[in-house]
């Protein structure tokens, strides 16, 4: 599967976005510390987003990569364009809703008496939000076209029958794998809270159902899947790496994430496992979007699925080091250190 190449924008001088990331972005809201939300009384805000952080995370490994969605014209949505701006994210193309807010979600870091780290429960405010009226209208943006690669994920399927229509218009209505155009990455990035608020109150379907339906065709129709081990599990009944992929075609390139174990792709007919690097983990939320930002950079600089992997896991590393949804990805020198070590080094460090 070869790559679009790097187009020029027509109404610039810069090079068109590498990657082209579209959904929700939010401010959040969580203690400074580890302690539960009930017992707090000062919280501190950052901003996050499964996509925008994937945004932020090419960036970070040095690739262009651009966000589109909607925002509120309040402070939350100016917080948002100004820390994706000052790391390196392109915002152009970003639609201010006069009407509709930013959407809010809040951290609990100890929801249960006696968890360790590891164990953040999120609590989402996002109905009515702007970025809940994007539609298939926004599939026909410029950007869209120009870019190499277009990330999309199934938090963004969930939000509104618009959204969903967007994303079935940039995967499944683009006309197949053949299709001109960049390629399609799609995260699976099951939420059942926003499958359940959002789509089955309203129209009385079971939550369950209608999330495995639709994101078993949003993601048969991407050229790129992301999906956990878990997740898949929960949705359709298939735990197995090998099943997941072969349930998942005719998708052409299939990534299963099975936690502190490793990553398996299913790529032209190959299967490559690579195991996950120990870490310790302050907190999980937004490692999934890391990894899919380092395997992506490995796509865009042509690297076999071992190197994919592998930045994957260094940059899931890195997310699961910290409290933020967007951590300092690692160096290039760090990055360049570990794709040069061989199997059986890369294992040895895995293992420790």
């Amino acid at each position: 599967m070869s790559l679009p190449s790097p187009a020029r924008a027509a109404d610039s001088h810069d090079r068109a976005a590498d990657v082209v990331c579209v959904g929700e972005t939010m401010a959040v809201l969580g203690p400074p510390d580890d302690g539960p939300l009930a017992e707090q009384s000062v919280l501190s805000m950052a901003i996050g987003g499964a996509e925008s952080n994937v945004a932020c995370g090419l960036a970070g490994l040095g690739h262009r990569a651009a966000w589109l969605s909607r925002l509120g014209d309040d402070p939350f949505g100016r917080r948002v364009l100004a820390e994706l701006t000052a790391r390196g994210v392109d915002v152009s193309a970003v639609e201010t809703d006069p009407e509709r807010p930013t959407g809010v979600y809040f951290k609990d870091p100890a929801p249960d008496p006696g968890a360790g780290p590891g164990h953040t429960r999120t609590y989402y405010y996002r109905g009515g939000s702007a970025a809940s009226a994007m539609g298939p209208e926004l599939a026909r943006h410029p950007a869209l076209r120009r870019a190499r690669i277009l990330h999309l994920s199934g938090v963004a399927a969930a939000l509104s029958d618009s959204c969903a229509r967007l994303l079935e218009t940039l995967l499944v209505g683009r006309g197949g794998h053949a299709t001109p155009g960049p390629l399609v990455s799609f995260d699976v990035n099951h939420r059942p809270a926003l499958w359940r608020h959002e789509r089955h109150e309203r129209h009385g379907r079971h939550e369950g159902t209608d999330a495995a339906r639709s994101l078993l065709a949003l993601a048969r129709a991407a050229d790129i899947v992301f999906v956990g081990r878990d997740e898949a599990e929960e949705l359709w009944g298939t735990a197995r790496p090998d099943d997941i992929a072969e349930l998942l075609a005719p998708a052409p390139i299939v990534v299963v994430k099975d936690a502190e174990h490793g990553a398996t792709s299913y790529a032209g007919g190959l299967r490559t496992f690579v195991p996950s690097l120990p870490t310790k983990v302050v907190e999980p939320v937004g490692a999934g979007d890391a990894f899919a930002a380092g395997y992506l950079t490995g796509v865009l600089e042509d690297r076999d699925e071992r190197s994919r992997l592998r930045l994957g896991h260094l940059a899931a590393a890195a997310a699961l080091r910290t409290r933020d949804d967007v951590p300092e990805m690692p160096s290039r020198t760090e990055t360049d250190r570990c794709l040069a070590l061989d199997e059986d080094a890369w294992a040895a460090t895995a293992r420790r």
